[in-house]
């Protein structure tokens, strides 16, 4: 049996006491710890913040990768494929939610009676090392929020530790260890892992119906988003946007302290008093591919916020960011300079090269909120023609999601489909890329669909005009298209 969602047997939730749980927290208490799937990116970053707090870390992974390497300059004993040997007396095992009961090292430690726990868990004890915690939850922009906060705290001084799904060019990869108490995460809804977290300070983003491969309907992921508003610590604070419905339904049930956030139009006209934080006046560039806005706090204007990111949704994002960084004592002045020089983490609409004066586009969204948005943001910043080659991530949520992904395109020109990327599932039969392109098809946008990446690249080489944008979409490795195209004509501008 997988146990992706980590929902751990008897046996392996005996092996974890609060006793165990509170001496590892305890701090001076050198524990060794080993990681099954140490490559993967947040278990890298954990194995990392685990060393800084003089924790022995050991580790395995398929095979050497530069995440690997770069453990292992750090004092991390890795093993290269899965062993029971590579066992030898930890004081804790952690696991990724790739790892199957069948893992030998994983059996071992089971029969070992050696405390074994979760991703999601771990995350949990290194955040009780740290007394000011922010952890970013939503169905979308995690992890660009979470890379603007890092941001302004660093502009701020305040000397985080950081720990992204996604890799940020200014601190170099996905983890930053700090020496402070600060520390700043995103928190995963999947599986309800984020109910692992007791922040300090919990940002809510947005609630819309997703992973239904766990999650039975809308009602279900409120309620869990909820219980993780409930986690917040009781001198904390909820950030909350204002403006998403679902989420705004909930915050009466919130006990936490709440400040929220949200955009002054003229279709809240009736929420735009009550926002601690708000965003008017936006006002795009195209030519720059930028937005500005002028930032209130309780319906007074405070200062003009200039973003180098396009779109409505950056907008939000920074709002968010202002939000947590405001009650964590930040500058106004800092929260400008570090939000003016903010660029989008990897693969978050990020620009990977021109080829022919086209540009050349990836980006990770694969909802159809996500698909709205980023697609909203490239025609604010283009009048030119904008494909979309979008790879769909999983049969479950293109299944059951599958009108909502129909009427999402609408920014698009020419839209390409690849073959779903199957991750953690397998293929019943039940829903295929071939039928989403008809169903695009009936929301009259013209939906192409061509299994083959080199028959996709070879496509827009024959078809793409000079000033048209070509944006890669998708959480697979859709990506390579991009890099196929610029491989076949090498970018006029290097970026």
């Amino acid at each position: 049996m997988n146990i992706n969602c980590y929902n751990e047997n008897e046996t392996m939730k005996k092996t974890v006491t609060d006793s165990i749980i509170k001496d590892f927290s305890a701090p001076g208490k050198s524990k060794h710890i080993h990681f099954i799937g140490i490559g993967g990116i947040s278990m890298s970053g954990l194995a990392e913040i685990a060393m800084s707090f003089w924790h022995k870390v050991s580790g395995s992974d398929l095979r050497p990768s530069n995440i690997t390497q770069k453990l292992e300059r750090k004092g991390a004993l890795v093993y290269h494929g899965h062993s029971e040997e590579n066992i030898n007396n930890p004081d804790m095992v952690v696991y990724t939610a790739a790892v199957k009961e069948d893992n030998p090292e994983l059996r071992k430690a089971l029969v070992e009676n050696i405390p074994v726990i979760d991703r999601a868990t771990m995350l949990g004890l290194l955040m009780k090392k740290y007394p000011y915690s922010v952890a970013v939850s939503g169905t979308h922009g995690k992890t660009t929020t979470t890379s603007m906060i890092a941001m302004i705290m660093l502009e701020s001084g305040l000397d985080p530790t950081i720990h992204i799904g996604g890799e940020l060019a200014y601190i170099g990869g996905t983890t930053r260890i700090g020496s402070s108490g600060y520390f700043v995460t995103e928190a995963d809804e999947y599986c309800e892992s984020f109910l692992k977290l007791f922040p300090h300070i919990g940002v809510i983003m947005n609630i819309e119906f997703d992973h239904p491969d766990y999650y039975k309907n809308l009602e279900h992921i409120k309620n869990s988003f909820l219980k993780f508003a409930r986690n917040v610590q009781e001198k904390g604070h909820v950030v909350a946007c204002a403006d998403n419905e679902n989420l705004f339904s909930i915050l009466p049930l919130i006990p936490a302290n709440i400040v929220n956030y949200g955009i002054n139009n003229m279709s809240n006209e009736n929420k735009a008093d009550a926002y601690t934080w708000s965003a008017k006046n936006i006002e795009h560039d195209e030519s720059a591919g930028c937005t500005s806005y002028i930032l209130s706090n309780k319906g007074q204007d405070i200062d003009i916020i200039k973003l180098n990111v396009p779109g409505i949704h950056n907008v939000y994002n920074s709002l968010a960011a202002i939000s947590a960084c405001r009650l964590l004592g930040c500058d106004i002045k800092d929260i400008k300079d570090a939000l003016l020089k903010f660029r989008a983490p990897h693969r978050r609409f990020e620009l990977k090269g021109i080829m022919n004066n086209i540009k050349i586009v990836d980006d990770y969204a694969h909802h159809p909120s996500e698909i709205k948005a980023t697609l909203r943001a490239a025609r604010h910043n283009s009048r030119s023609r904008i494909w979309c080659i979008f790879q769909p991530h999983t049969y479950s949520r293109t299944k059951a999601l599958l009108e909502d992904f129909a009427s999402a395109f609408a920014d698009a020109d020419i839209v390409i489909l690849a073959d779903i990327y199957a991750a953690r599932e397998t293929d019943n039969n039940e829903i295929n890329s071939e039928i989403l392109a008809e169903k695009i098809n009936a929301h009259g946008k013209k939906a192409i669909y061509m299994a083959g990446f080199d028959d996709i690249a070879h496509y827009v080489e024959n078809n793409a005009r000079p000033g048209d944008m070509i944006i890669t979409m998708g959480a697979g490795d859709i990506y390579k298209v991009g890099e196929i195209l610029l491989k076949n004509s090498p970018p006029a501008t290097a970026v």
